[in-house]
């Protein structure tokens, strides 16, 4: 017989009566022998052998579909690919799944709202949890939410400080983190890790919209900050404010390092301008850290321990080759409450060839080179924002600040505008804009428009000042014409 509402009720009011606790909802040693933080992760498991890795994914790839199957998003994604409980036999199995994108996930919240039948917890059943909340960054609309359970967060923040540590951050270090604070990930995801696993003191100066860059620059020297953790972009752009606008070398900061994702944009520049090392990471908002450069920039090592990387052709998914570029499927091996099997990240890489004189086994991949949803098709020629962005660092004209803004005549024909900032009122725009058109013609087959502004005439298209996941497309093809 169904339950009656009214007890139905009485049940959900009984567990809600139930206050979790973060601490006593996990068994922290057996966490970390499982996980093993900095520095003990680097004498184990980030230098076993192949072999020994492969044993150990093995185990936790399967126990990931066991949780999988139990998760009302991929019994409907899996059956509908006529797969069934067990098919699955070990890690050789892992190409036969149907892999799933972040449009699956909007249908799913669409169907069930407010979070999708993505996240394995019903709270009319399930015990309470400690749960965290964080988001996509909704740059192009609602920002899309996430869940996470104390294990998956805790997973989460021992891999931020092994990527940390691997980056120069020690004991009483002050990081400065220069990312957005507030719904989105990054920011928040990096003071857990880096309070709770590498003794260094995290600064939360977030972006500009919540501390003004000269305020950072102030608190950067008052404070003796070692490590900036920001994109790219942002912490070029406090360099160059210190350096031009306040007279200040920001080589004498005594900035360690700079803790970024890197992209395609240009690390030699960057550490000219900071006399800083650069270290590029790579990291989503469903699961943080994948991947991280260590002290020899080599490649980012993927954290094998907790993820499975493939790098597959974005039009016939099959594998691709080392050094070979495609899209990034992510696997996770650790993930309670929303795991992800071969979630189609859309991110551009390949794997690095060769050794890392590091000696992990871990493969490495290489800079993320855009995202496939973010590629422009113009007049029969791929073309992805980053890669101008790449193009518009390499010239000493331009201060690195560009934004491509896509069109659709009334004639029907495609075009791109390059908007690009001069490093300085000095700069002749004319002779900029001329080096750039011939630039992009040579780099990539098609020629561009290109329009120089003055220093920070971008920000308002950019977003650069307000938010660290900075615009570089605004595609107004879809617009109607008048």
């Amino acid at each position: 017989m169904p339950t009656p509402p009214a007890d139905r009720s009485a049940h959900l009011e009984s567990r809600r009566a139930v206050i979790p606790r973060y601490y006593g909802s996990l068994d922290f040693e057996q966490l970390w022998r499982e996980f093993p933080p900095a520095p003990d992760y680097f004498a184990a498991c980030y230098r076993d052998s192949r072999e020994s890795l492969h044993k150990l994914q093995n185990e936790r790839f399967l126990a990931q579909m066991r949780r999988a199957w139990q998760i009302p998003f991929y019994q409907r994604h899996w059956k509908a690919a006529g797969m069934e409980a067990g098919d699955i036999r070990s890690l050789d199995d892992l190409a036969s799944i149907p892999p799933f994108s972040v449009h699956d996930l909007w249908a799913a919240i669409e169907r069930n709202p407010p979070w999708g039948d993505f996240m394995g917890i019903d709270p009319a059943v399930d015990a309470p949890l400690p749960l965290v909340l964080q988001t996509s960054g909704g740059t192009t609309g609602l920002p899309r939410p996430m869940l996470y359970s104390p294990r998956d967060r805790e997973v989460m923040n021992i891999i931020t400080g092994r990527r940390l540590y691997m980056q120069g951050v020690r004991p009483f270090d002050i990081v400065q983190v220069m990312l957005s604070l507030g719904l989105p990930n990054g920011g928040l995801l990096a003071r857990e890790g880096i309070w709770k696993y590498t003794g260094a003191v995290p600064v939360m100066t977030g972006s500009g919209a919540q501390t003004p860059t000269r305020r950072q620059i102030e608190i950067m020297r008052a404070w003796k900050t070692r490590h900036l953790v920001g994109f790219p972009a942002y912490v070029r752009h406090v360099g160059l404010v210190m350096r031009d606008e306040l007279g200040i070398d920001p080589r004498s900061c005594g900035i360690r390092s700079l803790i970024v994702h890197l992209g395609l944009d240009d690390r030699h520049s960057l550490e000219a301008l900071w006399g800083a090392r650069v270290y590029d990471t790579y990291g989503t908002n469903e699961c943080g850290s994948l991947a991280a450069e260590c002290e020899y920039q080599t490649g980012m090592h993927v954290f094998e321990d907790a993820f499975l990387i493939e790098i597959v052709d974005p039009e016939t998914g099959r594998p691709k080759g080392d050094g070979e570029k495609g899209v990034i499927f992510q696997t996770t091996l650790f993930k309670h409450l929303a795991p992800l099997v071969r979630f189609n990240s859309n991110d551009i890489s390949a794997f690095a060839t060769g050794a890392c004189p590091c000696g992990s086994h871990h493969r490495r991949i290489d800079r993320i080179h855009g995202r496939a949803d973010n590629m422009v098709k113009l007049r029969g020629t791929n073309i992805f924002p980053e890669a101008i962005g790449g193009l518009v660092s390499e010239n000493a004209g331009a201060n690195g600040e560009y934004v491509c803004i896509v069109e659709r005549s009334a004639s029907g024909r495609e075009d791109m505008t390059v908007m690009v900032e001069a490093v300085s009122a000095q700069v002749s725009r004319d002779r900029l804009a001329r080096e750039l058109v011939m630039r992009f013609k040579e780099a990539l087959g098609v020629t561009l428009a290109v329009t120089v502004v003055e220093p920070g005439g971008l920000d308002e298209l950019t977003g650069l000042s307000i938010t660290s996941k900075t615009r570089r497309l605004i595609d107004k093809r879809g617009e109607a014409r008048t």
